[in-house]
């Protein structure tokens, strides 16, 4: 893509070999006499005087999934750019995603910033807003920022080309920062407690992986997708769990879920539906 555009590629650090485009991405590179690394440490004075060699002017990281050390970035004159999946300065972390449908966000984005010393802190050169689309869960948000990261990368390299962008981008409002770190245990515990809305919330934000998930007798469930019952569950205790006609309800502050999908805590195969219910032998159908 960048090719097309006029830039010249200089190398590529590739953290996932196996993704869809490796053979074109390698044609390419050796067309263009240039290094493709697979997974490289960027740690290693071996790696880094390769891509010294390669003499960057400028150094773009798309999802690069370890921290970019700043002996790297130095190497090129007008330091390094990243694209962050969320409208920086809120959700600053490895997993914006969870925390965005968990917060019931309604708009979020992609951000372009300068890379410095501190996780995506760095000046904002261009942003994207996007709706969340109501049911989305972590994985299905992922997807849809990847074409709107990609496009905002695009532009802000093309503004930079032209003159028309500035690449020393606006410093971020700190006072707005939030952080998004990658969820605990703590945080991927379903709370029956909470109303319906809370815990499918939970569920989608951590589908699917980790997972949210539950303890059911000694063993821990790990729900993968649930929807609200119509069932108003009056007289019965959050957290109690029963077989309906609809699948297998959990009572909540306010309702009950139906649980669709889930597994077992040992990454056993996922099931569904009237399947679920073998993860919860010995609960009573009414």
């Amino acid at each position: 893509m960048l090719h097309r555009e006029g830039h010249t590629l200089v190398g590529a650090c590739i953290s996932r070999t196996s993704m869809p485009g490796m053979r074109r991405l390698r044609r390419l590179m050796a067309a263009c006499k240039a290094p493709l690394l697979g997974r490289p440490d960027l740690t290693q004075p071996t790696v880094q005087a390769l891509l010294a060699d390669t003499r960057p002017d400028l150094a773009v990281s798309w999802f690069w999934t370890r921290r970019i050390p700043p002996e790297v970035i130095a190497l090129a004159p007008q330091g390094g750019l990243n694209v962050h999946p969320s409208l920086l300065p809120r959700h600053r972390g490895p997993d914006p995603y969870f925390w965005t449908i968990l917060n019931g966000e309604t708009r979020t984005g992609v951000t372009v910033h300068k890379i410095t010393s501190h996780y995506d802190e760095g000046p904002v050169v261009l942003q994207r807003a996007v709706d969340v689309a109501d049911g989305l869960d972590a994985w299905q948000l992922a997807r849809r920022l990847d074409r709107p990261s990609l496009e905002a990368l695009r532009d802000a390299l093309d503004g930079a080309r032209r003159g028309t962008l500035s690449l020393d981008g606006v410093a971020q409002h700190e006072p707005d920062a939030t952080a998004a770190p990658r969820p605990s245990d703590d945080d991927c515990e379903l709370r029956w407690d909470a109303p319906v809305a809370s815990v499918l919330r939970r569920v989608r934000a951590a589908s699917p992986e980790p997972g949210a998930f539950t303890a059911f007798g000694d063993a821990t469930v790990v729900v993968l997708k649930a929807h609200a019952s119509a069932w108003k569950a009056r007289g019965f205790d959050p957290g109690q769990v029963l077989f309906r006609d609809e699948g297998l309800t959990v009572v909540c502050a306010d309702g009950a879920v139906v649980i669709d999908a889930a597994r077992g805590d040992d990454l056993d195969a996922v099931v569904y539906g009237e399947a679920v219910g073998a993860l919860f032998p010995g609960v009573a159908r009414v």
